[in-house]
């Protein structure tokens, strides 16, 4: 293995580097687009042989069964993630933006097995969540390994994470030009990178491995679908208002149940998923007793191709609504694996649906127009939590090659985004993101050096410092001993601050006397890094010390190290864009 390993590297050494870029683009796509499929097609057989053939039982038999395989799921789900890798948790695009911004694109490989394993145990077993999300994270993070095995350092994964989140989305969707512009969108949050070439192209291989293993299908078929007539199109912006308003409630109900899980201190973190799992189970059971739909478990694509195909009244539309809300929360919320794309789609679906057959008993809407008003809803409502809007459009356009639904799906998306910014702020990842203590504004550069200079200062602070306060011999040794930094600040009994530097301990120590302390340079937060570049200058340590302007308390260092660190940053994205 390592001579073939050794032999493809050395090839691709030897040609051009545009020709290499290329190949290896070409192997991301394709390899992504395996796992991606892989991992649904596992979903799919999980979930066939669990909850699914559960349901073929009588009311108690499948009351048990459903009990026993989301329980089961569950604690499997929170032990991987407790044991092995904690990033697995969730959908894993927020994760896999972190990595690309933060780490250049570097994912490690433990958390895609545990991924893969998470996801199709919690959303194959019956947890309600999605599978896109899960493909994204894989898919990238397999071909960012993947570039590590062809020779690429851990500071240049950042075209094989794009290319392999797009491919792995293209996979799961069906839907090559979504993926392109999410990618663009939300991971990279430019649409002029200069990764598109590299994004199309593995979001085309993508696609042409789904096509060749399972189909050139879409992920729901929707028959039926022509020119809405003008009563859709009036109905368009109540839909597009009550499918955001559903995605801001989902937004805003997951992240408080995530804060207060955290609070969850006498209750171990692997057995947390549970609770999730088990209001899935009691949600889910209800729903399954009085409708005969199994759409509050798992991703619920089945319940939503049905409504899509008029076969769901709209009294049964609004309960698995509500229904699915409730459970996706629950799962989320409580920590489990798995993604957000087939809920939201899931209840912008039955949002519209719902309002489209109520309004046909009184309105003349054809099954085009109810059809169209389904569709607004399901682009509207992930619009509202992804702000994504052209991936919201592009999402139903190649699953209906419909042109007619554009007009408005463009409007649904203008009303649901105004209404989303309204009330949300951050969308949902990044809401995620700030939850977990990441600042995107801290992480992404920006794309010019003026607008670097004018950041705050703490864009790229090291806000836990160790402030040294005991300067005995025996602190001193424990200093030295435990932290491997060069500086520390010092405040004394007094409040008065100054800087200790590493060699000054050691020979404090070894001539056994007081060390000797450096004045130190004090800066603000809000000071922009033009102001802090004069302090570097100022301090003989090349540190300065963040300071609190209303009491003078040590809020974080920054070192010239951090400075250099994050302009080259900014260079590196500035050639890359």
């Amino acid at each position: 293995m390592r001579s073939i390993h050794g032999l493809l590297t050395g090839f691709l050494n030897r040609l051009p580097a545009r020709t290499r870029s290329i190949l290896a683009t070409c192997v991301y796509g394709l390899l992504a687009g395996l796992a991606a499929v892989a991992f649904q097609l596992a979903v799919h057989a999980t979930h066939r042989n669990t909850i699914a053939r559960a349901a073929a039982l009588s009311k108690t038999e499948f009351a048990l069964w459903s009990l026993g395989i989301l329980v089961a799921a569950s604690l499997i789900v929170g032990w991987l993630l407790n044991a092995y890798c904690k990033e697995a948790a969730g959908s894993g695009i927020p994760q896999l933006k972190l990595a690309f911004w933060k780490d250049f694109g570097y994912v490690p490989w433990r958390t895609v097995w545990v991924k893969f394993v998470a996801g199709v145990v919690s959303v194959g077993g019956g947890c309600s969540l999605g599978r896109e999300g899960p493909s994204v994270q894989i898919a990238g993070g397999l071909a960012s390994n993947l570039a590590g095995t062809l020779g690429e350092p851990k500071q240049n994964r950042r075209p094989a994470a794009a290319a392999g989140a797009a491919a792995g989305l293209a996979a799961a969707f069906n839907t090559p030009l979504a993926a392109i512009t999410f990618v663009l969108e939300e991971i990279i949050a430019d649409l002029n990178s200069r990764f598109l070439g590299s994004v199309l192209l593995a979001s085309v291989l993508g696609a042409f491995v789904v096509h060749g293993l399972i189909g050139a299908q879409p992920a729901f078929i929707l028959r039926g679908a022509a020119a809405p007539h003008w009563q859709a199109y009036l109905l368009t912006p109540m839909v597009a208002a009550a499918a955001a308003l559903v995605g801001v409630a989902f937004q805003k109900w997951t992240l408080g149940l995530r804060s207060a899980n955290r609070r969850l201190t006498a209750v171990p973190v692997w057995i947390r998923p549970v609770f999730g799992g088990l209001i899935t189970w009691a949600i889910g059971c209800a729903v399954f007793w009085h409708t005969g739909r199994l759409g509050v478990f798992g991703l619920g694509y089945d319940d939503l191709s049905a409504a899509l195909d008029h076969k769901i009244v709209w009294q049964i539309a609004l309960i698995l609504l509500g229904a699915k809300l409730l459970a996706t929360v629950a799962c989320y919320g409580f920590g489990g694996s798995g993604g957000i794309f087939s809920p939201t789609l899931f209840l912008g679906g039955m949002a519209g649906v719902g309002i489209a057959e109520l309004a046909a008993t009184v309105l003349p809407l054809s099954p085009g127009d109810r059809l169209a008003l389904a569709v607004v809803g399901m682009s509207a409502c992930l619009n509202a939590v992804v702000r994504a809007p052209v991936t919201g459009i592009l999402i139903v356009f190649e699953m209906t090659h419909e042109f007619a639904l554009v007009p408005a799906l463009m409007m649904g998306a203008l009303v649901s985004g105004a209404i989303a910014r309204r009330l949300c702020r951050e969308n949902f990842y990044e809401a995620l993101l700030q939850q977990d203590g990441h600042h995107l504004d801290r992480v992404i550069p920006p794309r010019d050096l003026q607008s670097w200079q004018q950041l705050p200062v703490s864009a790229i602070a090291n806000f836990q410092p160790v402030v040294v306060a005991d300067l005995r011999p025996e602190a001193l040794e424990a200093l030295l001993k435990e932290h491997p930094y060069q500086r520390w600040p010092v405040v004394g009994k007094t409040g008065a601050l100054s800087l200790l530097t590493r060699a000054e301990a050691e020979e404090a120590l070894s001539q056994k006397r007081e060390p000797r302390l450096e004045p130190a340079v004090t800066c603000r937060p809000g000071q922009t890094i033009q102001d802090l570049q004069m302090s570097l200058i100022q301090s003989t340590a090349n540190i300065v010390v963040l300071t609190d302007p209303k009491d003078g308390r040590v809020l974080g260092l920054v070192t010239l190290h951090d400075v250099l660190r994050a302009q080259s940053t900014m260079s590196r994205r500035r050639g890359e864009d």
